[in-house]
């Protein structure tokens, strides 16, 4: 089963992400800070990371930088999501280290094929 780790500060987003990811068959972990999500990245070894960009304790430009200088999590797919929708955020989200960027409002159906990409690429690294 494909494992995500969701961190979010934000109650209402968490619950209705984890929940319609679960309904999707993905196991779900939480995490509500940036350093939380770290330590959990790094002892849980996820498939795929969605991260808030801004979180409380560590920011998540922050912790995808952590992420990155890790060996143990630097192939990880991180996907960004942020109210920051404005031009730029993209690639200032991208040169902090996530793979992808999604905005919120989320739009669970573009965010499914997001997670689906990034899991795709990251195979198709691992097998070359």
């Amino acid at each position: 089963m494909t494992q995500i780790l969701l961190v979010e500060d934000h109650e209402e987003l968490w619950d209705f992400l984890s929940r319609r990811l679960k309904r999707r068959g993905f196991e779900v972990e939480l995490a509500h800070d940036g350093q939380a999500g770290v330590d959990k990245a790094k002892s849980l070894r996820p498939d795929v990371i969605l991260l808030d960009m801004n979180l409380p304790v560590k920011d998540g430009w922050t912790a995808a930088r952590e992420l990155r200088g890790d060996p143990g999590t630097a192939r990880i797919p991180i996907i960004a999501l942020t109210a920051h929708a404005m031009s730029g955020d993209r690639d200032r989200v991208l040169q902090a280290g996530c793979d992808d960027y999604h905005p919120k409002p989320v739009d669970f159906s573009r965010l499914l094929e997001q997670i689906d990409a990034a899991l795709l690429k990251r195979d198709e690294a691992d097998e070359a």
